[in-house]
């Protein structure tokens, strides 16, 4: 026995000595450089968004429009179980493992080869969890040895990257408040940053940053201007200023959940955040702008301050969440190169900012209908508003009068991602085309219960399609070619120096087409809607592509007429992953 105790000594010194540590000696895992480099690196996917900027762009050249063709399924991992509903996530992958998550916070490490589980990670979730919109989640960060997921019941988990193994688990906030979280963390020098989830039901939306070995709270920015937050476990400054834009209490219960997680510029060292919709629905009862709802975000990852904001809704009263992602980008236009950042918003409009100061450089409608705004004002960069689309007040007990508002309260874009591609400078944007009957309720807050004092029915606008994948110019607004689909575009988009882009579709396909042309050049159905966001990579030599599939989301369960048209379509939990063969 103490022979072998010497050994066990003996092999921990030599490990210690070669820098090798964890569970069979594994590799560390990506560095902060790695994180910083995701974009240009082609042999691995460590981000969500394939880099920090989020553009959703490869390199990799090796599929085209000619060679998709031989673009084959290598193999399908299942979730299993009967945990199916909406599968929103996208793959991280790193040294021969995909790590995915699926609904109802689970998390899986799967070999890249082979397709065989190599562990299983299944959040205990408590009975009394209120997710808005379907029990989804959209993916991992990956830092160094661990794996770090949002869960449902609004905590943050890190695991063992190799095992699975739980090594912290940190409670962003109650859920019996109806806090939730589903967004992908994001990892900045060595802080994850986290958003959450529960604007419907009266939460306070806020920016998290915690240290990524311990999972301490670094800091907390508030998104509801009133509240204060927080650096080092101390009060730091308070966002915005008290009863500017809220009457009364009211910002102690003003939503703005920042759902669906932020992006990073490392060239100006600025975190974008976007906002959701203020609380409640009926902005008759909440007079003003009501900052920071429906807005971008420019946050200082040292310490949580806002450098800049820009609110694309100001008194929002359509639920048209600002969350849509902010893609930085080089903005070439008359002879002149600007750090812009792009955005598709919910409330219709394609915004260009200068990333730096937040400045609009120009807004452009990029879908057919809008009637909530006549355009966006350049100079002022607010709306000019149609003010009879807006719902109308309650009288007493009953409900105002109802209007019918395009863009629907599910957005001309809402939570899946865009793509942008340096090669065509087009960006890539899923759209749809629907509106809405809205009227106005009276409302009381009550904890934990939903917080709308609205009713609502989505209906189609058009009877041939809903989505429309659109390629739109970002120097002129210009959409400059679209493909029309039947069914609502719910996934995101992938595009690659082999002048593709890849989305999927609620009828199950996942699609290529031609990234200048928009011509459909490739298409595989994988048996059940796909709402994830698609990624590529190159491994010995062939280019893969990966994507998860299994309909679901907030369509079924929020979308009204529309619903009621894709309530044919089957559920499912699934990983597919395809490669173009070596000639």
């Amino acid at each position: 026995m103490k022979r072998l105790f010497r050994t066990c000594l003996l092999a921990s010194a030599m490990a210690a000595g070669l820098g090798l540590s964890g569970p069979a000696l594994a590799a560390e895992g990506p560095s902060n450089d790695d994180l910083l480099n995701d974009a240009k690196s082609t042999g691995d996917v460590l981000t969500y968004g394939m880099g920090l900027q989020a553009q959703r762009f490869s390199p990799l050249d090796k599929l085209n429009p000619d060679t998709v063709k031989g673009l084959v399924p290598v193999w399908s991992f299942s979730f299993g179980g009967e945990k199916q509903r909406g599968q929103e996530s996208q793959p991280i992958i790193h040294d021969g493992t995909i790590y995915v998550t699926g609904s109802y916070s689970r998390l899986y490490a799967v070999d890249v080869k082979t397709g065989q589980k190599k562990w299983q990670y299944d959040h205990r979730l408590p009975e009394g969890i209120m997710p808005c919109c379907d029990v989804v989640n959209r993916g991992a960060a990956l830092y160094k040895d661990k794996i770090y997921f949002a869960t449902l019941d609004a905590r943050l988990v890190a695991l063992n990257k190799d095992t699975g193994k739980v090594v912290w688990s940190k409670k962003i906030e109650d859920y019996k408040a109806g806090y939730s979280a589903t967004a992908a963390p994001l990892i900045v020098d060595g802080k994850v940053i986290t958003g959450n989830s529960g604007g419907e039901f009266g939460i306070i939306g806020m920016v998290e940053a915690r240290d990524a070995e311990t999972g301490e709270l670094v800091w907390q920015r508030p998104t509801i201007e009133g509240n204060m937050g927080t650096l080092n476990g101390k009060e730091s400054t308070m966002t915005g200023v008290m009863n500017a834009s809220w009457s009364g209490d009211l910002y102690k219960t003003g939503g703005g959940a920042t759902w669906l997680g932020g992006t990073y510029d490392p060239e100006t060292k600025t975190l974008f955040f976007g906002t959701g919709n203020p609380a409640p629905w009926n902005s008759h009862l909440r007079p003003g702008d009501n900052l920071y709802t429906s807005s971008t975000l420019a946050i200082d990852p040292a310490n949580g301050d806002i450098k800049w904001h820009y609110q694309t809704t100001p008194h929002d009263g359509w639920d048209f969440d600002g969350v849509n992602e902010l893609v930085s980008f080089d903005l070439k236009k008359d002879g002149q190169t600007i750090k812009a950042g792009a955005k598709a918003d919910r409330n219709g409009f394609f915004y260009v900012l200068d990333r730096t100061n937040g400045k609009l450089l120009s807004a452009s409608p990029f879908v057919t209908k809008i009637t909530w705004a006549k355009e966006i004002d350049v100079k002022t960069g607010r709306p000019v508003y149609n003010d009879d689309n807006r719902p109308g007040t309650p009288v007493g007990a009953e409900k105002g009068n109802s209007v019918f508002a395009a863009p629907a309260f599910l957005g001309a874009k809402n939570w899946m991602p865009m793509a942008y591609s340096p090669a065509t400078e087009l960006f890539y944007v899923p759209a749809n085309e629907w509106g809405m009957d809205i009227w106005n309720e009276p409302i009381t807050y009550k904890k934990g219960a939903a917080y709308l004092g609205a009713g609502f029915t989505i209906k189609p606008l058009y009877d041939d399609y809903i989505g429309a994948l659109r390629a739109i110019d970002p120097k002129t607004g210009k959409i400059v070619w679209e493909y029309k689909n039947p069914a609502p575009l719910w996934g995101g988009v992938l595009t690659t120096g082999g002048n593709l882009v890849f989305t999927g579709t609620p009828e199950g396909y996942l699609k290529a087409f031609d990234a200048k042309s928009g011509k459909e050049v490739w298409k595989f159905n994988t048996g059940s809607g796909v709402v994830g966001s698609p990624v590529t990579w190159e491994q010995d030599g062939e280019q893969y592509v990966a994507v998860v599939s299994g309909w679901g989301g907030a369509v079924p369960l929020w979308g009204g007429d529309v619903a009621k048209l894709v309530k044919d379509i089957n559920q499912g939990g699934s990983l597919w992953v395809f490669k173009l063969p070596k000639a």
